[in-house]
């Protein structure tokens, strides 16, 4: 099979000869594995950490990958819920154990160490593969996984985001953040985003979102706060640093913050003051549990949301896809041809 293969870490720019196409043997399936016939994957940010060494515990050569769409090539004799034929979606979520509070010290993600999608097949457990939502098409299944369920644990299981709440999305555009807006629009919240490019900010109004502030201005903070009639009572926050900072000067008192990410580094100023005055409550969250992925799958089929897909490439030009992820205008997911 063909597959591309991450030889050695470096920068981008080097990637021509550190992330080769190149034919590998097809995996071999033993115990409750099902292969699968990848017809489209997508990239995450995760992938160019990895490929530029800024990852921890690399074992090169890798496939790398978490996210696929595709159709059950094969399965061994233990799976009986799956057959040759049937159009499914991977939970990239591996070992995340028996809590729904956090992940298992075994957890890890498909894609590193264990090969990943951006090949034209993968072996995965049964408890990992799950039906593609019929209303989608396979490139539009492939970028839900990883961004999905991240957005969906974040929003649902600890903000707990209702239809009485205002909710900032800092630096939306990205993967998990266009999940963030599109969940919390359905789920009825009055939503508000920042970010450093215009066109995302008019993407994200025609798709529902309340307002839109760029946070070039150094004021952003407090038109934000403005717009929203000085009501914002939650916050999905991925950049971190001063932002961070703003959003807990910003959130009414009773708030609650999650974090997903630090774009931005570490938080310089993280007030005990408002923390405790407010009554604040922050939240940190990665990724989701085997239920988190199954239930975001229902709110998409009840709901038929329909991901962002911002560009298709080639497997044989993914190189072309690692460089796109550096463009600041994009809005939504690359997807992978495959199949």
């Amino acid at each position: 099979m063909i597959a591309a293969v991450l030889k050695s870490t470096g920068m981008i720019q080097d990637l021509e000869s550190n992330l080769l196409i190149e034919d590998v043997p097809v995996p071999e399936l033993s115990g409750d594995e099902i292969l699968v016939k990848v017809n489209s994957a997508s990239l995450n940010h995760r992938d160019i950490w990895i490929a530029q060494g800024m990852y921890s515990k690399i074992k090169l050569p890798v496939i790398l990958g978490s996210d696929c769409s595709g159709t059950v090539e094969s399965v061994t004799d233990d799976i009986h819920e799956f057959k040759p034929g049937d159009d499914v979606i991977i939970n990239p979520g591996l070992d995340w154990g028996n809590n729904q509070d956090f992940q298992s010290r075994d957890f890890s993600i498909l894609g590193m160490p264990d090969n990943g999608t951006f090949a034209e097949f993968v072996k995965i457990r049964r408890t990992n593969v799950f039906r593609k939502p019929a209303h989608l098409t396979f490139e539009q299944a492939a970028s839900v996984p990883l961004a999905g369920v991240t957005a969906f644990r974040a929003l649902f299981r600890k903000l707990k985001i209702t239809d009485k709440d205002k909710l900032l999305i800092t630096g939306t555009g990205g993967g998990v953040s266009s999940f963030a807006l599109m969940f919390a629009l359905k789920a009825g919240a009055e939503v508000y985003v920042t970010s450093g490019d215009d066109r995302k900010i008019d993407k994200a109004l025609s798709l529902g979102v309340k307002a839109g502030v760029n946070y070039n201005d150094p004021s952003w903070h407090e038109k934000i706060k403005s717009l929203s009639g000085n009501s914002l009572n939650t916050v999905f926050d991925s950049s971190g640093g001063d932002t961070y900072s703003k959003c807990m000067e910003i959130i009414n008192p009773g708030g609650r913050i999650v974090s997903i990410g630090a774009g931005l580094g570490s938080v310089k100023e993280f007030s005990i003051h408002k923390l405790y005055w407010k009554q604040l409550k922050v939240y940190g969250s990665a990724m989701g549990s085997d239920k988190d992925f199954s239930d975001m799958l229902d709110f998409i089929n009840v709901n038929l949301i329909v991901p962002e897909v911002n560009m298709l490439v080639n497997l044989n030009e993914i190189q072309k896809g690692f460089q796109l992820m550096h463009e600041t205008s994009r809005f939504g997911k690359i997807v992978v041809k495959v199949n």
